[in-house]
């Protein structure tokens, strides 16, 4: 038996550290919402657990079980503000990350719930570990007589490589974007990403973004993947990565692989807001 949490299906999956306002409108919701006020503050049970649906699919039509995702995060409600409609104005934080084992679909109470298993996270110290462990093993180190601390010391420094690799392809990338939404040109969009990466200017707000992540590669790595617009697949499993070192590599990937469309297409999908995060009206 899974922990039971309340179920909110969204159209894009939230991340852990990432802010989530909603506008809480459809009668079952506000039961939700009624709900979880009426626990004790201290309870630390104010919180729901935010799925993907899958694209094209509609939850009310399916099984729920086969229209949503099976890797999710828990949503900690900040504050709650009583609309004059009856619905409710909901500030909440992206805390952990759940697997679904079973989806609950009943009357009383009229919203979903599931049973789910939290999902523990693979430390920095841990994934360095492996690393290093991958190294030694590795056939081109046969023999070599590799030194352990300097393999060791290697392993560590790999996640800060990463770290500020995707920095700064993630400056690139809004930056880029902000070009071709301002009417630049392809050229002319990739030569002012390229300039401002290197500058201390920060007309997109990127720089803000980064410095709040600090020095934290697993932040970083899920404000990446809730700011840049990708897929809701790709996002999807970007969540579903338990290592920030491999969460990290494929952003990389996935940056780069934007960059070259953005610079062969000249065009972004969305409007330039979607980078503020994740909302969505239920």
């Amino acid at each position: 038996m899974g922990d039971l949490i309340p179920l909110f299906p969204l159209g894009s999956p939230l991340f852990p550290g990432i802010v989530l306002p909603l506008h809480v409108f459809e009668p079952r919701y506000r039961a939700l919402v009624r709900d979880l006020q009426a626990l004790p503050e201290g309870s630390g049970r104010r919180f729901f657990g935010v799925v993907a649906i899958r694209q094209g699919w509609e939850v009310e039509r399916v099984a729920p079980a086969e229209a949503l995702y099976d890797v999710g995060c828990s949503a900690v409600v900040q504050a709650v503000r009583p609309q004059p409609d009856g619905g409710f104005g909901v500030v909440t934080v992206g805390g952990d990350r759940f697997r679904l084992l079973e989806v609950v679909v009943g009357e009383d109470p009229p919203y979903l719930q599931a049973e789910v298993e939290w999902l523990s996270e693979e430390e920095a110290a841990e994934e360095a570990a492996g690393d290093q462990e991958e190294v030694l093993n590795s056939p081109a180190a046969g023999g070599s007589g590799l030194d352990e601390g300097l393999v060791r010391e290697v392993a560590s420094g790999s996640l800060d490589v990463l770290h500020r690799g995707v920095g700064g392809l993630f400056t690139r990338y809004v930056t880029a974007v902000a070009g071709l939404q301002a009417g630049l040109g392809q050229d002319e969009a990739g030569e002012a990403a390229a300039e401002l990466a290197e500058s201390d200017l920060d007309p997109t707000g990127v720089g803000a973004l980064l410095q709040a992540v600090g020095d934290d590669p697993r932040a970083l790595s899920y404000l990446v993947a809730s700011a840049a617009l990708l897929t809701t697949e790709d996002r999807q499993a970007l969540l579903a990565e338990s290592a920030t070192r491999r969460r990290l590599v494929a952003e990389s990937r996935m940056l780069r692989r934007e960059l070259t469309l953005l610079e062969s297409v000249g065009a972004v999908p969305v409007p330039l807001h979607q980078f503020a995060g994740p909302s969505s009206l239920n």
